[in-house]
């Protein structure tokens, strides 16, 4: 299940349990003949209401739908001014299942944003309505559930995020992997094409990675992509991105950089590798494949087959080579 249909289904849980709650609440008070109560649970059940019809509308849109803030709001503002308008002290228990909604709904600093606004009024309210231990427990009561349902989402998000990292990292090297490439790349190239700034790519393979493979093992290359992974990081600049593609191939993407940039940036990384002294395999070499984006570029597969050929263009030339391609390929 994805993070959108997991918040959808979650939306929509509280929704409908949130509704069927006030429904509860107002069937009771109707029928002890509280008919402020009533149409009190009547409003706040339509806002719940809406709030599950908002969420199937936009079921594809969770992560950021900006309607959910509004309707719990009004379902906050609704429980308070019933707390000071009607002056029942019962209200304050409505109080508690909004909590609840407004953590589960809202992203965390909304939730707890818009949570402590409603707890702060209906601390103000009880303290000046009803003796001090009573005030007391009601508000301590709600300040528990707010801070376990803080607790659960700040948990909830933290796992969420390690997972998201661990989808998009190698996990040899630490850098991004092929996953997240095209989806980045894609990223680089519309927003090139809207500023018009140059974008350029590598596409870097160890040579002869088969062979040394064979002498070193597959434990001792993993050890050696590590290494070369952390240089990589200490030559390119900040803003660069880099991409471990397997098999000792990284991917490099260079925003703002043009043909004479990436040419620069491509010598300084084969320098760079083929001077240092690896544990390993003592000395070692690389082949690059360069690219720059040219104004028909509009696909992350073109720029990546360009790149291919380049590499196997300077792998043709004796290894040790940069090659560089143009969009007609020479």
């Amino acid at each position: 299940m994805t993070e959108t249909r997991l918040r959808t289904f979650t939306h929509l849980a509280g929704y409908g349990l949130a509704t069927l709650f006030i429904i509860t609440l107002a069937s009771q008070n109707l029928r002890y003949g509280f008919y402020e109560l009533f149409y009190l649970a009547v409003g706040l059940a339509l806002l719940t209401t809406i709030g599950g019809v908002y969420t199937l509308i936009s079921r594809r849109q969770q992560l950021r739908a900006p309607g959910h803030v509004i309707i719990l709001a009004l379902v906050n503002a609704a429980v308070v001014a019933a707390l000071f308008s009607l002056d029942r002290p019962d209200i304050s228990y409505w109080c508690l299942p909004a909590l609840l909604l407004n953590m589960l709904i809202l992203p965390l600093r909304q939730g707890l944003v818009l949570s402590l606004c409603l707890s702060a009024s209906l601390t103000v309210y009880l303290l000046s309505t009803l003796p001090l231990a009573e005030a007391l427990l009601t508000v301590m009561a709600a300040l528990l559930i707010l801070s376990a349902a803080s607790l659960y989402i700040w948990h909830y998000n933290h796992m969420a995020q390690s997972a998201e990292d661990l989808a998009i990292t190698d996990p040899v090297t630490g850098a991004h992997n092929a996953r997240f490439l095209d989806e980045t790349l894609q990223k680089e190239i519309s927003r090139a094409n809207v500023t018009g700034h140059s974008l350029s790519v590598i596409l870097l393979g160890i040579d002869y990675v088969s062979e040394a493979e064979d002498l070193h093992g597959e434990a001792g290359m993993q050890n050696l992509f590590k290494q070369v992974t952390e240089q990589l990081f200490d030559v390119i600049r900040a803003g660069d991105t880099l991409y471990a593609l397997g098999n000792g191939e990284f991917f490099l993407i260079l925003p703002f950089t043009p043909e004479e940039g990436v040419r620069v940036i491509a010598e300084r990384v084969r320098r760079t590798l083929g001077e240092h002294r690896w544990p390993i395999v003592s000395r070692m070499t690389v082949s690059l494949g360069c690219t720059t984006r040219g104004a028909s570029d509009t696909r992350s597969d073109t720029l990546r087959g360009r790149t291919l050929h380049a590499l196997n263009e300077a792998r043709k030339r004796g290894h040790d080579t940069i090659w560089y391609s143009r969009g007609d390929g020479r």
